[in-house]
């Protein structure tokens, strides 16, 4: 997750790279908007909502966008720690254009209202730690459990929503082990999970993501970044072998990349990095949704 070690890691990586011969420029255009991905030829149009989910804590806020007609399967998006804001919204948007119904929510609904912050780098600030660090402690796993199951529900009674199809689950940072835990909170209806760069996949508790991948029906991808495999490089042998164990398709793959590298208002999004990624997760929804 984004903790000390991993924003220190990534601050003297971009140090590195904006000194390199060949990376001055990489590092300032990252995150220009100008070198953000959009949707490509043959992309849908689309129309976005602010929504309100009700769950067991509460009413959870969420953005739901999806192709201008027809129906479509659905996915549930994830924020990273600072939660949902503009960045996600413009990400789930490209999502809804490849032909999904994308629900991308506020995992911090219990305290707050969309957006907390709104970017990533202000979660670094005092004030940006001040305003989540208790919002994070409200969050448990049954909690996402609950929240998951409300969503999929929610997901299942929208008229743009196609429920033949299974459910996708997307999840960055802190909110890639609750794709695991959407999995499997609604086992039948969820058929494949994406975690990016995603923090707190694997330990000893029974109810650690590694451990739940056995009572899932779901298909996985794992994309980890290079700093979080340095740390701790034990994580994607254990993801793979219990997803071997657990009889469920896993691609688990380290990128050349530092941890938040696929979220676009991120200081370290890579564009080339973040595109093969995106593109590793439609083939993994257009396999098993």
């Amino acid at each position: 997750m984004c903790d000390e070690q991993t924003e220190a890691d990534n601050a003297l990586w971009l140090s590195r790279r904006e000194f390199g011969a060949a990376g001055a420029s990489v590092a300032v255009l990252a995150a220009a908007p100008g070198c953000i991905a959009q949707p490509g030829p043959g992309a849908l149009a689309t129309n976005g909502r602010a929504v309100t989910v009700t769950t067991p804590d509460g009413k959870a806020d969420a953005w739901f966008v999806t192709p201008e007609t027809g129906k479509h399967p659905a996915v549930i998006m994830w924020p990273d720690i600072a939660g949902l804001r503009e960045a996600y919204k413009t990400m789930a948007t490209r999502l809804a254009s490849a032909g999904y119904a994308v629900l991308v929510v506020n995992h911090y609904y219990r305290g707050a209202v969309a957006p907390v912050l709104e970017s990533l780098v202000a979660w670094r600030t005092p004030e940006g730690q001040a305003k989540l660090k208790p919002l994070i402690a409200g969050i448990t796993p049954a909690g996402t459990m609950n929240d998951a199951t409300a969503f999929v529900g929610w997901l299942d009674a929208q008229a743009e929503v196609d429920t033949a199809k299974k459910i996708g689950t997307c999840g960055y940072c802190m909110g890639g082990p609750y794709t695991v835990r959407t999995a499997f909170a609604q086992p039948s209806r969820v058929g494949a999970a994406a975690s990016f760069h995603g923090g707190g996949l694997v330990g000893d508790a029974p109810d650690s993501p590694v451990n739940l991948l056995a009572k899932t029906k779901a298909a996985f991808l794992f994309a980890i970044a290079q700093n979080d495999d340095a740390s701790a490089p034990g994580d994607k042998t254990a993801l793979a072998a219990a997803a071997k164990a657990a009889g469920r398709p896993a691609e688990v793959e380290v990128y050349s990349a530092q941890h938040g590298w696929c979220t676009i208002d991120a200081p370290i999004y890579d564009q080339v990095q973040a595109d093969k990624a995106w593109g590793r997760m439609l083939a993994l929804y257009a396999a098993n949704l």
